[in-house]
């Protein structure tokens, strides 16, 4: 890249300066275009053992840097150490797992209706893709759109969350350590984030546009997807519910709870944004839930004994204030927290007596806030889970296994965790449906995305002569 420019990164949980990072424009972004387009055939036409193993020794090179690679996730995107090594690891397997993949790309051979023909099913690779990831997962989210793509034969140019940029570089580093090939794998980071996708879905060379972030912003991306009609995979916002039943296991429930909905202070697409609990057991749930969401520890993610760190930016420590005052003011009682407690923190918080038109109940908190309600029936909780138009992830407990598969297939979410709150795992398909997303990422079906179906009629044998 012939860009100079740079910005800077801080941290969310001090304000301090973590690094500098190049600032890439819409011109760097062509010339990133030009030369994976041009790289393109000699990367597709590399067997699916050679690619493999140029993953595999990636895959090794980012474990063998799990620690310096936790620091920087934690301090540019205030991640605690504890998540951020998780986090190294499971951004590892997905790397582990397509380089697997990848010798797994079969077709078909079709029956013929004709003596003298021959009908296959290829699947090749799609093109260069622009890979769009978010902050919240800076190492995850981009081994699970890059590996595949390069497993499939796919060039990849990554452009990062301005937020953190630097777990980007860093991945990007070791993968050219590895063998990849430069202009194979490139990473633009940028404050210019609006002008970079409109570049990725202006220029045809760009085959696909793989996305995680806001519902808005996607809506945004297929209007502009219209002008070449680019393929697209999509990984939106989300309104997770947590149904729990009056045949729960309340403590487990709990636990689940607690788990979905701190995790990485709340600030995950999947993390439980509206607790339903039966009426009957809604009393005793709220006084095992506040007391355990009393014993977690906010404070700097750099501290080993911290679970929560702060909230990425004073954005968004606005935007759950604002939603928490909406709840009060309407009528909700604050069990616990509901208070800024310096610079960007928030404190855990419990919300009772909520109402479903609340705003709570309509937008993605992306905080440390879990409202509770109560429910009579499972017709009611079916119904008000359902209600949104988000449909990423549900979670339900009950010990009644009729009643887990009744409402699992009545949630209408793309993945259904069943006394289970954290499910995502590198060998099932994640995604969401309605206005969450489109496609899947991970499994085998994460190859998909990356693939073109091409039917081969061969014809003229003369064997039915």
């Amino acid at each position: 890249m012939n860009t100079r420019a740079t910005f800077a990164v801080h941290e969310p949980a001090t304000g301090a300066l973590v690094d500098m990072a190049p600032n890439h424009t819409a011109q760097d972004a062509t010339q990133a275009i030009e030369r994976a387009h041009a790289a393109w055939p000699a990367w597709r036409s590399r067997t699916a053992g050679e690619r493999a193993k140029l993953l595999r020794a990636w895959h090794d090179l980012i474990l063998a840097h799990r620690e310096p690679i936790a620091v920087i996730m934690s301090r540019e995107a205030g991640k605690v150490m504890s998540e951020s090594r998780g986090e190294v690891d499971y951004g590892a397997a997905f790397v582990e797992w397509f380089a697997e993949e990848a010798r797994r790309t079969y077709g078909d051979v079709i029956p013929s209706p004709s003596p003298d023909r021959r009908l296959f099913a290829l699947r090749q690779s799609v093109g260069v893709v622009a890979a769009i990831t978010p902050w919240n997962f800076p190492l995850a989210m981009i081994t699970r759109k890059v590996a595949p793509a390069l497993a499939a034969g796919c060039p990849v140019i990554i452009k990062p969350a301005t937020e953190t940029p630097l777990t980007a570089l860093y991945l990007e580093r070791l993968a050219h350590e590895a063998g990849i090939p430069a202009d194979v794998y490139q990473t633009l980071t940028t404050t210019a984030n609006a002008e970079l996708g409109a570049v990725f879905l202006s220029d045809a060379r760009v085959r696909k546009v793989s996305f995680t972030g806001s519902t808005a912003v996607g809506k945004q991306l297929v209007a502009q997807s219209a002008q070449h009609l680019t393929k697209l995979s999509l990984e939106l916002g989300g309104n997770a519910p947590i149904l729990v039943f009056e045949d729960a296991d309340i403590d487990a429930a709990v636990r689940g709870t607690v788990a979905a909905k701190f995790r990485h202070n709340g600030q995950t697409c999947v993390c439980v944004n509206r607790v339903y609990v039966h009426e009957s057991v809604h009393e005793a749930f709220i006084d095992k839930f506040t007391a355990a969401v009393q014993q977690i520890r906010s404070g700097n993610p750099s501290d080993d004994t911290v679970q929560v760190g702060p909230l990425i930016s004073e954005r968004a420590l606005h935007k759950v204030e604002g939603l928490v005052a909406d709840a009060v003011a309407g009528g909700a009682r604050i069990a616990l927290g509901g208070v800024a407690t310096g610079g960007q923190y928030y404190a855990p918080t419990v919300l009772v007596d909520v109402r479903s038109d609340m705003r709570i109940a309509k937008e993605e908190v992306f905080g440390p806030v879990a409202p509770i309600y109560a429910f009579r029936t499972e017709a009611e909780a079916i119904a008000l889970a359902n209600d949104t138009s988000y449909g990423l992830a549900a979670y339900l407990y009950s010990s009644n296994q009729a009643r887990c598969w009744r409402v699992a297939e009545a949630l209408e979410y793309g993945m259904v965790g069943i006394n289970e709150s954290l499910m995502a795992t590198v060998v099932a398909p994640f995604g969401g449906i309605k206005e969450s997303g489109i496609g899947r990422e991970g499994s085998r079906y994460g190859m998909d995305a990356y693939l073109e179906m091409k039917y081969v009629c061969l014809g003229g044998l003369g064997w039915g002569d």
